[in-house]
């Protein structure tokens, strides 16, 4: 018999620890929020992050000539943040309106040729299709000069970057990631049970551990679903007065005067 029971042990132990390590469903892969944390005083973990940031590609393939901004520097709107090699780009762009105005000649012979009956329709069809492609290639050719240059899309400041001068880069290769860090915002995950009492424009202390300071804020969005596996609801709160110590990625505690238990 006391085989018999030390089997039956080990397959409880083993179904207990299978349980315990199925992880919890809900939130897409690296997408999980920070834990929610509440005590009985009712303070909710959160983060600090820009409601204003961006990855910038590129949109064409060719040497990298300048990259004048490091990682952690402030920029503005418009100032060049790469430059790539163009001499090719506006080569193509060259060919391609001598080539339009070489087909538009031929469109326009054509018209008057028409009109003495020297020319059949469909040879005057045919010429105005290729005056209306060769005008499109102008502007596929242009779009590529134009690409050789990637401008900020707004000021702030640049968080990463993927790229050196001198290297060659390709469609879609990533070369720098910004933020806006005058739109910082407050991210909470509270539990569901807060919408009875939570709504827009109600005021929290948001405590930052790496500053040790309090900000006042108020609840800017309210979440438009639940999860339901966590039966939590995202938060997004706004500092009443942005602080200049406050970075994207910190986070805190919020603490809200009017929570119930």
């Amino acid at each position: 018999m006391r085989p018999l029971w030390r089997a039956s042990s080990i397959l409880i132990v083993a179904l207990v620890l299978s349980v315990a390590v199925v992880p919890q469903a809900g939130w897409p892969k690296g997408e999980r929020p920070a834990a929610v944390v509440r005590s009985g005083n009712g303070v909710m973990r959160g983060i600090v992050r820009a409601a204003t940031q961006a990855m910038l590609y590129t949109q064409i393939q060719g040497r990298v000539s300048q990259l004048p901004r490091k990682e952690g520097e402030r920029i503005e709107k418009g100032e060049t943040l790469v430059q790539i090699d163009c001499e090719k780009y506006r080569a193509e762009l060259a060919a391609a309106i001598a080539e339009h105005q070489a087909k538009d000649k031929t469109f326009a012979n054509n018209k008057e040729l028409t009109k003495l009956n020297a020319v059949s329709t469909l040879e005057l069809e045919i010429s105005e299709a290729e005056a209306k492609k060769a005008q499109a290639a102008i502007r596929i050719a242009d779009i590529n000069v134009r690409s050789c240059r990637i401008a900020a899309p707004f000021s702030g400041r640049i968080t990463g970057v993927m790229v050196n001068e001198h290297e060659n880069v390709f469609p879609n290769d990533k070369l720098l990631s910004l933020l806006d860090d005058t739109s910082l915002e407050i991210e909470l995950v509270l539990p569901s049970s807060s919408l009875a009492w939570l709504k827009r424009k109600a005021r929290f202390t948001f405590t930052i551990d790496e500053t040790k300071g309090e900000y006042q804020a108020k609840v800017k969005e309210i979440g438009a679903n639940i999860d339901p596996a966590s039966q939590t609801v995202k938060v997004i709160g706004a500092f009443e007065k942005l602080p200049p110590e406050v970075l994207a990625g910190m986070s805190g505690s919020a603490q809200f005067p009017t929570m119930q238990p």
